[in-house]
């Protein structure tokens, strides 16, 4: 009983100098008086943009905006895109792989089922990410009721705009059409020489990684994305529009979540598979291991005879072994 008791006084001892160590603090902060400052602050924090060093950077990404877009539409009528009918599967090639990740909606549920290839498009390879017009950076948050009195553009454009960049009905709806992209006037790939095609496919992939690396340096102004899904917001504040898309098969119709953007979110690179010279022709489930993946964009360019830029190595697995047979 004596030790028992002596241990009990150590412990008590013990947590009573523990418990001494921390303090209590109370804040005297009126948050009251602290309201106005702040509504103040947000007020005039569009005088600190635009930023004059990132007006030629955004005017860059526009025009490699402009240049993928035309260069991705001529590549495609000579080099064959597939999609698959039910899900975003996309494969550059003419008659698509026969690897199991189908997952469409009109499947009842069934995963892991063989895709259903039909021709794909622009679309395909470069995904629209849209987002709202906003007048001013001191706009207030648009409500859900709000929506439909702003217009939606593409993410990029409303932030190279918020950059500075006065917008044109070109950056809006840029021309895919090859006579105007210093072809010397050829319409269409169809006629297109295998040297020609090298051009355009090496300025596209230029433009590609010009857009993404502007976007990257752009991201010091506010943008941001849903949590849950694929909606994005520029400027400082996210929106109130209650349609999130985690919630689309229920009756809730909840606010979005919103985090700080990435350049994916607002460029995303398309993951596709990439056939290698040691792979079959086609590409089976069982070897799905040791093909290797690259974004869309790239595939492309390679098929038209551009080295594969050495960041992408890794997960084309360029040097990686082919699958058993």
């Amino acid at each position: 009983m004596a030790l028992r008791k002596i241990m009990w006084q150590n412990l008590a001892a013990d947590c009573s100098r523990c418990i001494t160590q921390f303090r209590c603090y109370s804040s005297q902060i009126v948050w009251k008086e602290l309201r106005p400052m702040m509504l103040k602050r947000i007020e005039e924090r569009p005088k600190d943009y635009p930023i004059r060093d990132m007006v030629p950077v955004a005017r860059d990404v526009l025009k490699a905006r402009m240049l993928l877009i035309q260069g991705v539409s001529t590549l495609i009528q000579a080099i064959p895109v597939v999609a698959c009918k039910f899900c975003p599967e996309v494969y550059i090639g003419e008659k698509g792989h026969l690897i199991q990740t189908c997952w469409g909606y009109n499947r009842r549920g069934a995963k892991n089922r063989v895709h259903e290839w039909i021709t794909g498009g622009l679309n395909d390879i470069l995904i629209p990410v849209e987002t709202f017009r906003l007048s001013n950076m001191s706009q207030k948050v648009i409500k859900h009721n709000q929506r439909f009195n702003f217009d939606r553009i593409p993410a990029v454009v409303e932030l190279c705009r918020q950059a500075g960049v006065d917008l044109t009905t070109e950056n809006l709806y840029p021309s895919t059409s090859t006579s105007q992209s210093g072809l010397g006037g050829i319409d269409g790939a169809v006629s297109l020489s295998s040297g020609e095609l090298n051009f355009v496919a090496n300025r596209t992939l230029r433009a590609w990684e010009t857009l993404r690396s502007g976007v990257q340096k752009l991201l010091v102004y506010p943008a941001k994305v849903c949590k849950y899904c694929s909606e994005i917001h520029v400027g400082p504040s996210g929106h109130k529009d209650r349609f999130c898309g985690i919630f689309r098969h229920e009756n809730l119709h909840p606010s979005h979540l919103w985090r700080k953007a990435r350049v994916d979110d607002l460029v995303p690179p398309k993951i596709v598979w990439r056939q290698r010279p040691q792979d079959p022709p086609v590409l089976l489930n069982k070897g799905r291991e040791f093909y290797g993946h690259a974004p869309a964009v790239v595939d492309l360019c390679t098929k038209a005879g551009v080295i594969t830029p050495p960041k992408y190595s890794c997960m084309m697995k360029v040097q990686g072994l082919s699958a058993p047979v």
